[in-house]
């Protein structure tokens, strides 16, 4: 069956959007107090991690934030209305303090999911029950435990989180349901908050890998990071 891939740019609350830009703020000042350029560099990587963890909650960087992600709202609502026709969906991301979040959303809709992660012991049970239980709408996974080697083929709706600027890693998520015994078509979705590093990222992703590589590995890739590249993922508006 075809396998049909949207990316959907979704507003960030009025709050997360403030906490953002006050966030941005930050960063482009200590970016210019810094005068060595691998110390810069180095520094520069760790603030675009919480710039991006921002962009996807506001809890990923304040812990008790009560400001609501917009991400999030349109994930859920999306995954209510596929558990009301009855179809099973796969949420992947890379940070599993945000698939906690979005396990609270879904018990508060007493919608039905299973996980996996890097401390899931039995991974081919899990996988069994999602496949077999209709009563399991949801399987959240973490890029690094569930990327590969799983057989999902129950769910034919695939939501990516975050960018993960390697397409592999994004096929290789795709794969976990579009593969052979699937029987629908299958609907991948990338949920990306406007204006902000997510989206810059997404302008520079195929050319600039080197660039995509150094955000992904952190301090390994620093040096590939110049100060073009910085103030363009910096840019609070995007054209």
């Amino acid at each position: 069956p075809p396998l049909i891939e949207q990316t959907l740019l979704v507003e960030m609350s009025s709050e997360q959007q403030s906490l953002y830009d006050e966030l941005r703020g930050s960063v482009a000042a200590a970016q210019g107090q810094v005068a060595d350029s691998e110390n810069r560099s180095a520094l520069m990587l760790e603030a675009l991690l919480r710039l991006r963890q921002m962009a996807c909650h506001p809890r990923l960087i304040l812990k008790d934030s009560n400001a609501p992600s917009g991400k999030i709202e349109v994930l859920t609502s999306h995954l209510h209305e596929l558990n009301g026709e009855g179809r099973k969906s796969l949420v992947f991301s890379q940070f599993t303090s945000l698939l906690d979040i979005v396990g609270d959303e879904l018990d508060a809709q007493s919608i039905s999911w299973v996980r996996l992660d890097g401390s899931t012991q039995n991974r081919s049970e899990v996988v069994e029950q999602f496949q077999s239980d209709s009563n399991l709408s949801v399987f959240l996974i973490s890029l690094k435990a569930g990327g590969t080697g799983l057989n999902l083929t129950a769910a034919d709706c695939v939501f990516i989180l975050d960018p993960w600027w390697n397409p592999a890693s994004e096929a290789q998520a795709s794969a976990r349901a579009h593969r052979i015994g699937q029987q629908n078509s299958v609907f991948v979705q990338r949920i990306i908050s406007r204006g902000t590093v997510e989206e810059a990222i997404m302008t520079l992703k195929g050319s600039k890998q080197e660039l995509s590589d150094a955000l992904v590995q952190g301090g390994q890739g620093a040096a590939s990071l110049n100060a073009d590249d910085l103030r363009a993922l910096l840019q609070p508006n995007l054209p």
